[in-house]
């Protein structure tokens, strides 16, 4: 099943849709879901929370004639490398995303900017992300809640101790080792201190270690 053109070109002329050479200016986008579409990622959706107005084209099954997304849609997107029966659930994803980087979307804005994959903010020579401060690039630390202990799990010693040093050191290890694990090719772009570089040294030693 393919959708044609006429239904979808007629949608967007009902929707009043500014024309595609006239979009930029008016902070529109249309963009079409796609499994052939780029990746979508942090980065986009921070440029689309800029926009003022988004309209997605959801395919379904084969997708839509080529002529949509050559003439009408002024971008492909995918949210990842597997197929899905359409787009509807694809285009959820993406709003979900960028709704919650608009202004007063989220009751703490800051928390945002802290995250896995937000922006990248340049720090100075030397200093090392803060246990609250941007990832880096990196995977979150892992968090815990009350009680301290529950059916014999208790939250790491380190983070009761009050020691704020040792819990932002805590945390930054737990960053970059869940970061190694779970996704190794995030670190090729993170944010490194050399502080960090012995850290995950010191993890791949250990995991080495394990495996023998």
């Amino acid at each position: 099943m393919v959708l044609k053109p006429e239904p979808l070109f007629e949608c967007l002329d009902t929707l009043g849709v500014a024309a595609r050479s006239e979009r930029q200016v008016a902070r529109q986008t249309v963009i079409l879901l796609s499994a052939q579409g780029r990746r979508f990622d942090q980065s986009i959706a921070e440029e689309l929370s800029a926009l003022q107005r988004i309209v997605f084209i959801c395919g379904r099954y084969e997708g839509v004639d080529e002529r949509v997304g050559q003439y009408l849609a002024d971008r492909e997107l995918s949210i990842g490398d597997y197929v899905l029966s359409g787009g509807e659930l694809g285009a959820a994803v993406i709003l979900d995303t960028v709704i919650r980087l608009i202004p007063g979307a989220v009751g703490n804005e800051a928390s945002t900017r802290q995250e896995s994959f937000g922006t990248q903010v340049e720090l100075p020579v030397g200093e090392t992300p803060s246990s609250t401060c941007v990832s880096g690039g990196l995977l979150d630390y892992p968090h815990y809640t009350r009680p301290a202990e529950f059916r014999g799990m208790a939250v790491p010693e380190v983070l009761m101790a009050g020691n704020h040093e040792e819990i932002r050191r805590w945390r930054r290890r737990t960053a970059l080792g869940k970061t190694l694990r779970n996704r190794p090719d995030l670190l090729d772009g993170a944010a490194l201190s050399e502080e960090d570089k012995k850290l995950l040294a010191q993890i791949t030693g250990e995991i080495s270690q394990s495996r023998d």
